[in-house]
This record gives structure tokens, C-alpha cells and sequence, in this order.
């Protein structure tokens, strides 16, 4: 007891606390950029343009079948021989994007083709247009069918974070390995610590994901 009271100290937990921001930040922007696009490549698998549909649905496979550590590792040791320089916020960022960005795209294709043709069929039949009637009506219904897909897979993305500990990026598991590294007896309390944190962020993204869903429900 006494062992968690010392490693539970204020700058311990600060440290933990900065960490635990960067977890957060990271999170939050591939969440934001990895939707947008597997929302375009899910529309683009969905619509079965000629050759672009297969190209796309070519590469995604490609990525859904590699390892996201191999992608962190291309993002920040091999984007340099190619000219463009990251650093390890941006690597795991760009990394986070792309293999989500496959992951989502699959559900996005699936939440639409789940929605009956005949909606499509019959908001075109009253003179939308293909991106009014995909706008206003069969998106929100299949945004409704998705939420749990969803929520999964951003879960999934935010527990992914810790990976980028490969490329020291100082998020959550790489400042605790820092605590712990100096002091091994602190290796459960750190443990014990970020595991509540990283429920803590989980749990309050179920939360939001379920708030969605009812207000889509509602409307």
C-alpha cells in the first residue's frame, strides 16, 4: 500500500496527467481526420465508380491486412527518404489516419449498403440529386446503423496510441514506463493508474457515442 502511496504522488500523477494529454490530443485529431476519410473512400466503394471503386477497395484491403506498428514505423523511419519529415506526433497521426481510415471506410460502405435501395430510389424519384438525397436521407439512417461500429473502432484508435511508445512518442505508457524505469517497484501502481485513465477516456467516448445514437433516434 504504502508503494502506491509514493508512486501516486503529485508529480507523478502531473506527469501522468501530460502524458495522458497527448494521448488525448493524438486521439482526438486522427479521430476527427480518419472518419472524413473513410467516409470518402466508404462513399467511393459504395458508389462502384469504374476503376476508382476497385483501386480503392484494393488499397484498403491492402491496409486493413498490415500491422498499424509496421504503418507507425513506415510513417516515422520512412516518410524521411522519401522528403517529408516528421516528427513523432505527426508519424503517429498520419499512421493513426491512414489504418483507421481503411478500418472506418469498411463500415461506412457496410452502413450504407444496409439502408434500403428503395430510399435512395424514391428521394431521387422526387427530385434530389445523388449527394442531396445521400445527404438528407440515407446517411443519417445509416449513421444510426454505424454508431456501435464506430465507437468500437475509435476505442480501438485511442488504445492504439499507446504503440506510438515505439517511436517515443510522450504520451500516456511512454511517461509511465519513464516513472517506473527509475523506481521498478512503481510498475503496478503505474499499471493500475493508466489503465483507469485509459477507461476513463473509453468510457466517456461509450457515453458520447450513446448520446448520438438517441439524438438520432429522436430525429
Amino acid at each position: 500500500m504504502e508503494t502506491f502511496i509514493h508512486a501516486y504522488s503529485w508529480v507523478d500523477i502531473h506527469f501522468l496527467l501530460q502524458g495522458l494529454w497527448v494521448t488525448i490530443y493524438v486521439s482526438l485529431i486522427s479521430i476527427i481526420l480518419s472518419f472524413v476519410l473513410g467516409l470518402i473512400f466508404g462513399l467511393l466503394r459504395y458508389m462502384k465508380i469504374k476503376y476508382v471503386s476497385a483501386i480503392v477497395g484494393f488499397v484498403i484491403d491492402i491496409i486493413r491486412n498490415l500491422p498499424l506498428l509496421l504503418i507507425i514505423f513506415f510513417t516515422y523511419f520512412g516518410l524521411p527518404e522519401l522528403g517529408i519529415v516528421t516528427n513523432q506526433t505527426a508519424a503517429s497521426i498520419i499512421a493513426l489516419v491512414i489504418f483507421e481510415g481503411a478500418m472506418l471506410a469498411e463500415i461506412v460502405r457496410s452502413g450504407i449498403s444496409s439502408i434500403d435501395p428503395g430510399q435512395m430510389e424514391g428521394a431521387r424519384s422526387n427530385g434530389m440529386t445523388f449527394g442531396q438525397a445521400m445527404y438528407h436521407v440515407v446517411m443519417p439512417q445509416a449513421l444510426h446503423n454505424m454508431i456501435p461500429a464506430l465507437l468500437s473502432q475509435f476505442v480501438s484508435l485511442v488504445k492504439d496510441t499507446s504503440l506510438a511508445t515505439i517511436i517515443v512518442l510522450p504520451e500516456l505508457l511512454y511517461h509511465a514506463q519513464i516513472i517506473y524505469s527509475q523506481n521498478t517497484t512503481y510498475i503496478i501502481p503505474m499499471y493500475v493508474i493508466i489503465a483507469v485513465m485509459y477507461f476513463i477516456v473509453c468510457f466517456c467516448l461509450s457515453m458520447f457515442a450513446s448520446y448520438l445514437q438517441k439524438r438520432f433516434k429522436m430525429d
